[in-house]
């Protein structure tokens, strides 16, 4: 059976679970961590000449205030999160196609100095040594307390686990506790060593996003057929 488990929070989720569908996967989704607003203040966009953006939640949840950035160009990681920042009203946006590091390096190489960076209460603490960056806190994403009866079913019937972070993974197995019969995929060497030993069979992705998780995943469930 090809069949995934998906694990990430929204709006991912659905995006991995879309991908999926199109590499004629069954996509079950149980994500293991809710993202919810925060309250938050930051200078006004005269302060900044560039906006940074690490994930797609910060756009759908740090609410109105947002409209006050909108002249500012934004770096994104990843298309998705550009295409939150489009949808949101931002006309110049770039993505970046790696992590925020790459995205710094980026940012700087375009001339910037001054930047915001609207990002998640759990994030890498990136610096970059000719940015002068500040981070806001715009939202928060925390763990659920169980597997659900989804997540349990589809583990049982076989479902490969995919693990987008080394959170994600250190999560999952504390919740799975033996993971002998289980399968997973991770999106990087750090995310299989978060989770830790003992599982059924492990596959990493060769590359860390999303399609790379999946062709790993995918690798796992034809070895089974």
């Amino acid at each position: 059976m090809r069949r995934v488990l998906v694990l990430r929070p929204e709006p991912g989720a659905a995006a991995t679970a879309a991908r999926a569908t199109a590499l004629r996967l069954e996509a079950v989704v149980a994500p293991l961590f809710v993202a919810s607003a925060v309250p938050w203040q930051a200078e006004g966009a005269e302060a900044f000449d560039a906006l940074m953006l690490t994930s797609a939640n910060a756009v759908r949840l740090g609410g109105e205030q947002l409209a006050r950035y909108r002249r500012l160009p934004v770096f994104a990681v990843g298309e998705a999160t550009a295409a939150a920042a489009r949808g949101a009203g931002f006309t110049d946006v770039r993505a970046g196609e790696s992590d925020a590091v790459a995205l710094l390096d980026m940012v700087a190489a375009a001339g910037h100095r001054r930047v915001l960076h609207f990002a998640g209460r759990e994030h890498r603490d990136v610096k970059h040594p000719a940015l002068h960056l500040t981070r806001t806190i715009v939202y928060a994403v925390d763990p659920v307390a169980a597997l659900s009866d989804v997540a349990r079913s589809a583990l049982a019937d076989g479902a490969v686990a995919l693990l987008h972070s080394p959170r994600a993974a250190a999560h999952f197995a504390t919740l799975v506790g033996n993971g002998s019969a289980v399968r997973i995929a991770a999106i990087s060497a750090a995310a299989a060593s978060a989770a830790g030993e003992g599982w059924a069979a492990v596959a990493v992705a060769y590359h860390p996003d999303d399609a790379a998780l999946l062709a790993a995943a995918a690798r796992l469930c034809d070895q089974a057929d």
